[in-house]
């Protein structure tokens, strides 16, 4: 069946399909390196949060829904028929494991879509995702400062 579109425009609209493919593809590599490169004072009062919200630097926020991948430590926090759905991905295995109390901008909440990972602690894995910046906060309490929604881990070779 002929199409009722001109050849060029067809041309055309194949280019844009494809560079807005790449452009979702697209995936930067953000390291604790940047994301607790600032201090950030938790405030005492929630009803406080936007005035600390403005803490957090214009060059981290621009990370905001943004897909990227962050390599860290696994802690597990949420588990569904023996997979990790939720848990923290934290700087470095002292954070993790031997309870050297991270500051809040050295770990990212990690919600993975879809039915979850297996465990894997002690080693440094990275995780792919949309990024959201800024202060959650459950039950009253500040959690974090980042949320990645999981897509997938990145698999390393070698």
């Amino acid at each position: 069946m002929k199409s009722p579109l001109h050849p060029g425009i067809l041309l055309l609209l194949g280019v844009m399909a494809v560079a807005a493919r790449g452009a979702e593809a697209e995936v930067v590599a953000v390291g604790f390196d940047k994301l607790a490169s600032y201090e950030f004072t938790a405030p005492e009062d929630p009803a406080k949060a936007a005035a600390a919200e403005a803490q957090i630097p214009e060059r981290i926020r621009e990370f905001n829904d943004k897909k990227v991948a962050v390599t860290g430590f696994m802690l597990p926090v949420k588990m569904a028929a023996g997979l990790v759905t939720e848990f923290l991905l934290v700087k470095d295995p002292m954070m993790c494991c031997y309870g050297v109390m991270p500051k809040v901008n050295e770990w990212v909440v990690v919600r993975m879509v879809g039915k979850g990972v297996p465990p894997l602690m002690d080693v440094p894995i990275t995780f792919e995702g949309t990024l959201q910046v800024g202060q959650l906060y459950e039950g009253g309490y500040l959690t974090g400062l980042y949320l990645l929604k999981g897509d997938r881990r990145i698999e390393h070779k070698g």
